[in-house]
């Protein structure tokens, strides 16, 4: 029973409102005070935690979104889509979710994108006759697709635990990133539909989306360029995170305009303190994990999801089921920290592909972004339209329900994540 201290404790503090990076770092450190395990191991496993260049990719992805969101690349995106769709039944819905999928790619966060489309979004919306709370839902559910279309910061962690490459791993999130757009935009549509949502009073002609395009098209060229340079070999995702940084600064500063080298100051407090963050969840959930390995609680749980059936699928299916239900309660990295050295050799029984496997995993914790009583991206949404939670995630489920769904397709159809990043010749299963 004594093993077990390190899980109750944690779902102790949690239970007390302690921030989940506190909870999982005092669990730890009980932990290694109880079974004297060395108190100086955590200095150790303190800066091996983060001394890794793989990580090293987050503080400039999450630098290059700031840039580009002070220097208001979302509001160009979205006037280009709105001009593009808006006419159609639902076209600001539509918009909305096509402006978060692109801003994702730029962001790699589901807050942070949840919070530029919302700004700029929610209000026309409104306007519009639509309701405040599908508004926020339908922004907030699109807003998931920042982790799973890359750059994602849980692809680099998914990569940095299994040692997957990350790089195969953005290129496989590409497909089930867009399959799940689709999805979103098809329950946006219906809804629309069926509520009389009406879409703008006329299309832009075609000088105007011409237009609209050339203003945008640096915008859409900063994921072509990390992509692109990653898809072909020519920089490591790390290597992509300081050329988005390079570019969205030449970008915001020389081609827009719009932020000034005085701005610089308040974007790099804004990207230290989100860095900050995450980092100290890093941290904290690594030692948490290095504990439970010691102690023998990770291999204990990893024979035993091994022995719950015989079955791959049951096991894909129990496991996902998990991953949903602790979105509901924990962010996706310190998920990603403590339930993936448990699935490692779980993974490894089954003969599972662990390419797919990122793919299932980080698309199953997308879902709990929107997701309460711990839905980021609905609290973000929430406040912005000044409503109420419960009601906003009513108006999300029929989101959810259509990411579940896509879920499922990617758990059984394994080359809509491998296709492209074998081809690519970045992954040899």
């Amino acid at each position: 029973m004594d093993t077990l201290l390190i899980i109750v404790l944690f779902f102790l503090l949690m239970a007390l409102g302690v921030p989940i990076g506190t909870s999982l770092g005092i669990s730890a450190v009980a932990t290694i005070m109880k079974f004297d395990l060395g108190i100086g191991m955590l200095g150790v496993n303190f800066s091996t935690g983060i001394a890794k260049f793989p990580l090293l990719a987050i503080p400039f992805f999450v630098l290059a979104g700031v840039i580009l969101d002070k220097a208001g690349l979302a509001a160009t995106i979205a006037h280009f889509f709105e001009l593009l769709v808006g006419k159609t039944v639902g076209g600001l819905a539509i918009v909305a979710v096509l402006t978060c999928m692109f801003w994702g790619a730029l962001s790699g966060s589901g807050p942070a994108t949840t919070a530029a489309v919302g700004l700029i979004l929610l209000a026309p919306m409104i306007k519009q006759g639509y309701d405040k709370y599908f508004a926020g839902a339908t922004i907030a559910n699109s807003s998931d697709l920042s982790i799973v279309i890359p750059p994602s910061i849980a692809f680099i962690i998914y990569g940095d635990i299994t040692s997957v490459s990350v790089s195969a791993l953005f290129v496989a999130g590409i497909i089930p990133g867009l399959l799940t757009g689709a999805g979103t935009i098809l329950v946006a549509y219906l809804i629309s539909k069926k509520r009389g949502y009406r879409g703008l009073e006329k299309r832009g002609s075609l000088s105007e989306i011409l237009k609209a395009l050339r203003d945008s098209i640096w915008a859409i060229l900063a994921p072509v360029i990390i992509l692109g340079g990653i898809y072909a070999g020519i920089f490591t995702p790390t290597e992509a995170a300081v050329v988005a940084v390079f570019y969205s600064l030449f970008v915001a500063i020389f081609v827009y305009r719009s932020i000034t080298w005085r701005d610089m100051i308040f974007i790099l407090v804004d990207a230290s303190v989100t860095t900050s963050v995450i980092m100290f969840i890093v941290v904290f959930a690594g030692i948490f994990t290095w504990a439970a390995s010691v102690i023998g609680i990770v291999d204990k749980a990893a024979e035993l999801v091994i022995n719950i059936s015989p079955n791959k699928v049951v096991m894909i299916i129990l496991v996902n089921l998990l991953l949903l239900g602790l979105g509901m309660l924990i962010d996706a990295i310190s998920i990603s920290y403590i339930v993936m050295p448990i699935l490692i050799p779980v993974l490894a029984s089954f003969n599972i592909d662990p390419l797919w496997y990122g793919v299932i995993f980080v698309s199953a914790l997308a879902i709990g972004q929107a997701t309460p009583p711990v839905g980021v991206n609905l609290f973000t949404a929430a406040n912005l339209i000044k409503g109420d939670l419960d009601s906003l995630a009513k108006q999300a489920i029929p989101f959810v329900l259509m990411d579940v769904v896509v879920l499922i397709i990617l758990s059984f159809f394994p080359s809509l994540s491998t296709f492209l990043p074998i081809h690519a010749g970045l992954y040899k299963p």
